[in-house]
């Protein structure tokens, strides 16, 4: 029994070392940029409640680092769109699109706002791929 534990210890030890990932080797990694980024479908609503809405949209993939944001800038006025929302994704190399979905919270009951959406790097480059200034009104509270 005294000889069975150290070699209990040694099995899991050379067990760990085999079969443990380094954390470093689990980021993806950068991948060229894309030259011109471009909106393929949306912006749109995917979800639309009284104080909260998730707007979806699909861009071909803008490449460069791994981590990104899909951005929203909103208000309540279309010539001042002086808040943000953002939602960090993964991009994914072997996919040629990119699907961006982001939460916007604290949002009043039977009120319009308009907003654009964006993508950008970890770092805060933009992906310039910038949408027209869309709109929706959000339900009265049940």
């Amino acid at each position: 029994m005294n000889r069975l534990f150290p070699k209990l210890v040694m099995t899991v030890m050379i067990g760990n070392l085999l079969y443990s990932t380094p954390i470093a080797t689990q980021e993806s990694p950068t991948t060229k940029k894309a030259a011109r980024v471009r909106i393929s479908r949306g912006p749109e609503m995917e979800r639309l409640d009284p104080d909260f809405a998730i707007i979806r949209w699909t861009s071909n993939n803008p490449g460069g680092s791994p981590v990104h944001y899909g951005v929203v800038r909103y208000g309540t006025d279309r010539t001042k769109l002086d808040q943000t929302a953002k939602s960090p994704i993964r991009l994914n190399p072997g996919h040629s699109e990119t699907v961006f979905r982001v939460r916007v919270y604290d949002l009043k009951p039977r009120t319009t706002y308009y907003y654009t959406v964006d993508s950008m790097e970890a770092n805060g480059t933009s992906d310039g791929v910038k949408s027209t200034v869309k709109s929706f009104t959000t339900p009265q509270s049940p």
